[in-house]
């Protein structure tokens, strides 16, 4: 693929995108004006910009898309939910109005001992979204949350606290999840992780893709319904962002796993477009294109995603990177390596690696970002850091003899940003380091070397690698490469084709990865099996099996 860089301030290549609204589907008529208007700021967050509709005139169901919790801190959460009764209609059956929404935390499913309760405005230019950060609570506490809108009543959704800072916490399960492709089927793993008991679950990228949904929903073979034909083409505006939230959160399986659990979400490329790198598209586009592009797809995400308020895009920049600590056993350092990574070496793709993809001056994260994460380290004292992110980390040949090839945009492809980091665990002392990783549809499970081509070079920390939820369809438990992977890659100690998703149960003594996978998903209803478990020792590096 062809890649154009863009770099450094985006503003005025913002402004100049003007000259080009007729090049491109997506820079013609309403839809351009409303994505560059936004590009540059306009209309700004939570500014009241509307009259309000009164609520009491809403006469279909507006929960349509559920409810959701995310970042949890020791004295917060945040809610989220989105109006929409029509939601595959591009004004989802409201009038541009604000609309003033009722929100409930309480200790009981039942409502009966509330703890919080207040209002929200729901605005139009955030395409009705809500999101509320409830402040004051009890720390490693259970809750109960709801939103109503005149008459309607939201589902009812849980979500949990994290534990106070100081906490000598000695559990804490979690969850990640990666890569649900509308079109590939079924989210039934979805259903069984809303039935597990977890603190918190951490999507890494990929929660939807850009590419076409034919009226019977790809793979999923609709036979009973069609869907609108507006989702039968890429998403390149706001409008397309947003329709195609709205037909993956109509999924009952996923609604149901964020009623469940907390979410902890950061972004991989499908969220925008395939393989991009920082301001540099897919394909031979003009950069000023794709950031408003990109600034279509950061505000959607935005919009529906329970994020909090420092996470808000500024035209086709967004923050995501953050850290969240649970007590005292765990830090999570999530990542953003998408929006500031340098162009792919060599193109793209699986290549023989080289000077290009060998200099010392490429980065996957950004000279910002590694500082940040690096500081973090050095003034942790968390028993395991946790870094969940989005494409493979360790090294992954694809062949276990010479000429081997490695992908471009894993972390193979910047092996000098990786070093650094895996310099800052050592320098840092983090014994306990665990990177999770989503993006290539497979499960895994690896030994993080200090060097690559000696198997019995020290172990700094283990990666785990959630499959896909839908993406690959089926998949198999040996995919066809699974021998000569294997073989290649002495420190892969896992790996399995198959849709579904890994819980890790963190303790002070250990760590405990279950890969729990679905037999299908293109047709609905498999059950889930544990196929594979694997510990870590705390101080001891490495993965055996359970």
């Amino acid at each position: 693929m062809t890649h154009r860089h863009a770099q450094g301030t985006h503003a005025p290549e913002l402004r100049a995108a003007a000259a080009h609204l007729g090049r491109r589907r997506f820079l013609t008529g309403t839809a351009a004006a409303a994505a560059l208007a936004f590009a540059v700021n306009l209309p700004s967050f939570g500014v009241a910009s509307a009259a309000e509709l009164d609520a009491g005139k809403i006469t279909e169901d507006p929960f349509t898309l559920g409810v959701a919790s995310g970042d949890p801190r020791p004295d917060s959460v945040l809610l989220w939910t989105r109006l929409a009764p029509r939601p595959y209609e591009a004004d989802t059956g409201l009038p541009a109005n604000r609309v003033s929404v009722r929100w409930e935390l309480a200790h009981d499913a039942g409502f009966t001992r509330i703890a919080r309760r207040g209002r929200a405005d729901a605005h139009p230019e955030l395409h009705h979204s809500v999101h509320v950060a409830v402040e004051g609570l009890d720390s490693g506490r259970v809750y109960y949350y709801r939103f109503r809108a005149g008459t309607w009543l939201s589902p009812v959704g849980r979500t949990r606290t994290a534990p106070a800072r100081d906490a000598r916490i000695t559990a804490l399960t979690f969850a990640a999840v990666s890569c649900q492709a509308y079109h590939d089927g079924y989210f039934t793993a979805y259903k069984h992780l809303a039935e597990e008991d977890l603190d918190v679950v951490f999507h890494l990228g990929d929660y939807l893709y850009e590419y076409a949904v034919t009226a019977v929903g790809g793979a999923r073979g609709y036979t009973d319904r069609r869907l609108p034909a507006h989702y039968n083409r890429e998403t390149v505006t706001l409008e397309d962002y947003r329709l195609r939230y709205a037909l993956y959160k109509s999924d009952p399986d996923l609604r149901a796993a964020h009623a469940a659990h907390p979410f902890v979400v950061t972004w991989d490329d499908h969220e925008t477009e395939n393989n991009y790198a920082g301001g540099a598209p897919e394909n031979d586009v003009p950069p000023e294109e794709f950031l408003l592009r990109r600034a279509s797809a950061y505000r959607a995400y935005w919009e529906n995603q329970p994020l909090r308020a420092p996470q808000r895009p500024t035209g086709p920049d967004m923050r995501l990177y953050r850290r969240l600590d649970f007590g005292r056993l765990a830090r999570f350092d999530i990542l953003d390596t998408r929006q500031y990574r340098s162009d792919q070496a060599y193109g793209d793709g699986w290549q023989v690696p080289g000077p290009e993809s060998e200099d010392a001056s490429r980065t996957m994260t950004g000279e910002a970002q590694e500082r940040w994460l690096l500081d973090g380290w050095k003034n942790s004292t968390a028993t395991w850091n946790v870094v969940p992110q989005q494409v493979t980390f360790a090294r992954r040949r694809n062949l276990p003899t010479e000429g081997f090839k490695l992908s471009m945009d894993a972390w193979d492809g910047y092996p000098a940003s990786r070093q650094r980091l895996l310099d800052g665990v050592e320098a840092a002392g983090i014994e306990n380091f665990m990177v999770l990783t989503g993006d290539v549809h497979t499960g895994n499970a690896y030994d993080l070397k200090k060097d690559w081509n000696d198997p019995e070079s020290r172990t700094l920390g283990t990666e785990i690698v959630a499959t896909s939820i839908a993406s690959g369809k089926d998949g198999a438990d040996k995919p066809a490469d699974w021998a000569t992977l294997m073989a290649a890659n002495a420190h892969m100690k896992f790996y399995n084709g198959r849709r579904g998703y890994v819980t890790v149960a963190l303790g002070d003594a250990e760590a405990r990865a279950d890969f729990r996978t679905v037999s299908a998903v293109t047709t609905p209803g498999a059950p889930v099996t544990t196929v594979a478990s694997f510990v870590t020792e705390a101080g001891r590096p490495g993965l055996e099996p359970a």
